[in-house]
């Protein structure tokens, strides 16, 4: 007699999602993709609050519940509190989606350490303590969970200029590897969605539709649409996306298979400068 199948890993977390940074780009983009998919959904903004109340719309135009809560990650410890306000007005956390982030374009030799921390700060100390206090959550609500950590192709591929973003990103990697192997006994899957350039404002592109042909180094021509980031992090989010943990998801339009081709294709030192 064949042994019975082993059940399949618990999935019934709750469809609820907090999302840092949902009031423009890539973060309202997936709090509307969560929503069409049924979640309700914690909104959080830096100083946007219109656009947070933008995506509030959006969401409820799809019949699901959501909340807004201011969110400062320059105080990351204070900051996290809001996953439990967010949580405690929803019913729970089935989904911590840290989006939020912001960068630097200064050399190093130029970089002093206040700027270096307030990078480090918002873009690795404030993912930690959100992914921190949502695990909690979810363990003690039981079901499961995803923690999904928005980085950058520049968790794996350097930048002139953007020495503390990169190693911000860098860290959110491993650190999303190292809650894949503790969460997994709790049912909790982590993983990194890395996107390239995308029209959004944090790319001086104020959401708009990417252009064809407007970037010919890139292999498909175009930056990328927050929907297309959106629909990697909704996949990332179902329970039919429980066996993937430890992962990062590229986003990037294969950007970073382009290192060594476009190096060998410029013809001068230019981009020591850009």
């Amino acid at each position: 007699m064949s042994e019975p199948e082993a059940p399949p890993p618990s999935t019934g977390y709750p469809h609820i999602a907090v999302i840092t940074g949902s009031d423009s780009g890539i973060g309202r983009a997936t709090a509307v993709a969560l929503a069409e998919r049924g979640f309700d959904v914690g909104i959080t903004f830096h100083s946007d609050e219109a656009g947070a109340k933008r995506t509030a719309e959006e969401v409820r135009s799809h019949g699901r519940a959501t909340s807004i809560r201011r969110h400062d990650l320059a105080d990351p410890v204070t900051a996290a509190d809001v996953v439990d306000e967010l949580a405690d007005e929803l019913g729970g956390v089935g989904v911590m989606i840290n989006n939020a982030a912001t960068g630097s374009r200064r050399p190093v030799l130029e970089m002093d350490y206040e700027e270096w921390r307030s990078v480090l700060t918002v873009d690795l100390d404030g993912a930690f303590v959100c992914a921190q206090r949502a695990a909690r959550r979810m363990v003690a609500q039981g079901g499961g969970g995803r923690i999904i950590n928005v980085t950058s192709v520049h968790e794996e591929y350097p930048r002139v200029g953007s020495s503390a973003y990169c190693a911000a990103k860098g860290g959110l990697r491993m650190l999303a590897r190292v809650l894949a192997l503790e969460l997994s006994a709790y049912g909790i899957t982590v993983n990194t969605v890395a996107p390239g350039e995308i029209a959004t404002p944090m790319t001086g592109q104020e959401d708009q539709p990417p252009e064809p042909g407007s970037r010919p180094g890139y292999p498909l021509g175009r930056p990328g649409d927050a929907r297309e980031v959106a629909a990697a992090i909704a996949f990332l989010a179902d329970p039919s996306a429980s066996y993937v943990t430890g992962a990062t998801l590229f986003v990037d339009g294969a950007l970073g298979l382009m290192g060594p081709q476009a190096a060998g294709a410029l013809s001068s030192a230019d981009w020591r400068n850009r």
